[in-house]
């Protein structure tokens, strides 16, 4: 084929001086044609250390396979995932947000190092989505991403289950509402196979962002892991890379500012996990694309919640796959004038061409709401500023909490600290949980809030209490929260300076939190602050630390 289809892979395997690397790919199973092809990385995050990945190597094959097929020669090669559910509430999770940067640098590293003309990645677990995403738009070559697929609900007493049923499980435990047998019971039937979480959490939400952006197929981010349309995406998205290499179509063309906010719009709609906000503003850093925690408010005002999709809802992703999964109300945002659908995509066509023919859903199907009738008029995704956030916090707001919250601060170093005093009734009615020094820097690692939060669920105090933090929440968390507060405790915000019994107002229709001691006495607290030291000197946590921005740009380390 051209160079002009190879204008990696030719610098690698082209001429007489190349006999070593093309010896060295023989041995991979190169024959003499292929290195005359266009060479497709396939970035495969399997792995069995999580349900989230665990099929991910069958659906890499069939990615090259769909590269192969189309005159292309697939490469697989690995990179890490970890798993938020197995380590959350551990300090195993300070690696989770961690583990997008390493993701992101593992795949420019070895596309670079390779000479890969285009690329197919796929992901399972959420950190997997915009750490491929990152790593895609720093090559900027034609790229498709899969996503793994959602994980089939679990069955418990006639009920629908998942890993955050765990979660609740354990503060139903802690509650007596349950006893030991049950909640074994609920641990044993919650995760049936593989896939990723089955609600409208993390996974579900970034996948269905990516979709919004044009950067994987549609259809995508709504099929089930186990699956022949599954197996069909990845076929179809090797093919994919070669259309975009033969049209010059890259990252940068797809990935635009009218793009990403096409993805804040499908993931408002879809009431999607505060994560989506992190994410995108560092996928958006990525491909130098200006982006701001203030363009999810400006969206929010435009775009209602329609989809009624569990945490806060009632229904998973496997019942609105079987409706017609995301396209058929991407269709709807598209028609309300809510999508720019001129922004092009990998099937080298517009979104709105891509639109063109999808189906409405089915008339009495109960998930997606009509405009006239929405979950919430505006967005659920508020940005929250004050004097506790300067730079700004993103809370999740349902409706289904209220919209304001007042009450007394009771204040915590760390998750686990404020984890043992929810289960074991320390917390109130009233209380506004203050979980601090579990930030980007502070942690490190910016964890994930889903044990506190699933527990306050648990013991029945969803509507009772607030949780703020600097830390950030799981997709599956619900109640009355705000996280991602900036500046940080550890580098000395406003949250460093709160104590025991001071009254906080939460107000999202003011969009604004607010502690209410004088200026006088936070000036006096402040001069008083130390910060605490680090407590990881070496290794990949120390390096984050000193390296990572504010969760308000992204949390990003370049």
């Amino acid at each position: 084929m051209s160079k002009k289809l190879r204008p990696h892979s030719s610098i690698v395997v082209d001429g007489t001086e190349r006999a070593p690397s093309r010896a060295m790919l023989r041995a991979v199973g190169f024959k003499d044609s292929d290195f005359k092809k266009p060479q497709i990385g396939i970035a495969s995050t399997w792995s069995m250390v999580t349900p989230c990945n665990m099929h991910i190597n069958t659906l890499a094959d069939k990615a090259a396979a769909g590269a192969d097929g189309a005159g292309g020669k697939g490469v697989i090669f690995n990179t890490i995932t970890i798993s938020d559910g197995i380590s959350m509430g551990s300090e195993g999770m300070k690696y989770s947000l961690v583990s997008r940067e390493v993701i992101a640098d593992s795949i420019e590293t070895v596309s670079g190092c390779e000479g890969f003309d285009g690329l197919v990645a796929i992901g399972g677990c959420d950190k997997n989505m915009p750490g491929c995403l990152i790593g895609l738009a720093r090559l900027n070559r034609p790229s498709v991403f899969v996503y793994g697929g959602t994980i089939m609900p679990g069955v418990h007493k006639g009920t629908k289950v998942d890993v955050v049923s765990v979660f609740e499980a354990v503060g139903q435990h802690a509650k007596k509402e349950i006893n030991s047998a049950e909640l074994k019971q609920i641990e044993s039937s919650a995760i049936p196979g593989a896939g990723s979480c089955g609600g409208m959490y993390t996974a579900n939400t970034m996948a269905s962002a990516i979709e919004a952006l044009g950067m994987s197929l549609p259809g995508s981010s709504a099929q089930a892991a186990i699956s022949k349309s599954k197996e069909t995406d990845c076929r179809n998205a090797g093919k994919a890379v070669l259309n975009l290499l033969k049209k010059n179509i890259r990252p940068s063309d797809i990935m635009t500012r009218k793009a990403f906010l096409n993805a804040i719009a499908v993931i408002t709609a879809l009431g999607g996990s505060t994560n989506a906000v992190l994410h995108l503003l560092a996928m958006a850093h990525a491909i130098n694309v200006k982006l701001s925690i203030d363009d999810f408010t400006r969206i929010g005002k435009k775009v209602p919640v329609l989809a009624d999709l569990r945490p806060s809802g009632k229904f998973m992703m496997s019942e609105l796959i079987a409706i017609g999964g995301i396209q058929p109300l991407m269709k709807m945002l598209l028609d309300k004038g809510l999508l720019y659908g001129e922004c092009m995509t990998v099937t080298g066509k517009t979104l709105a061409s891509n639109l063109k023919s999808v189906k409405a859903y089915p008339a009495r199907q109960k998930i997606i709401r009509s405009f006239a009738d929405p979950i919430k008029k505006d967005g659920h995704l508020v940005i929250l500023y004050g004097n506790l956030a300067p730079e700004g916090a993103v809370a999740k707001i349902s409706g289904k909490e209220g919209l304001s919250f007042t009450g007394k601060a009771k204040v915590f170093a760390s998750e686990e600290a404020a984890l043992k005093k929810i289960l074991d009734g320390g917390i109130k009615s009233g209380d506004v949980i203050v979980i601090r020094y579990e930030g980007p820097v502070g942690g490190p690692g910016m964890r994930e809030m889903l044990s506190p939060t699933s527990a306050i669920m648990g013991k029945g105090l969803g509507k009772e209490v607030a949780l703020i933090t600097d830390g950030r929440f799981s997709g599956g968390s619900h109640g009355f929260v705000v996280g991602h507060i900036t500046p940080e405790a550890a580098v000395g915000g406003p949250l460093a300076l709160v104590k025991n019994g001071d009254r906080i107002t939460l107000d999202a229709e003011q969009r604004e939190m607010n502690l209410h001691v004088s200026k006088s006495e936070l000036n006096k607290r402040r001069k008083a602050w130390r910060a605490p030291t680090q407590k990881y000197k070496r290794g990949v946590l120390a390096k984050y630390a000193k390296q990572v921005s504010s969760a308000s740009t992204g949390a990003v380390t370049d």
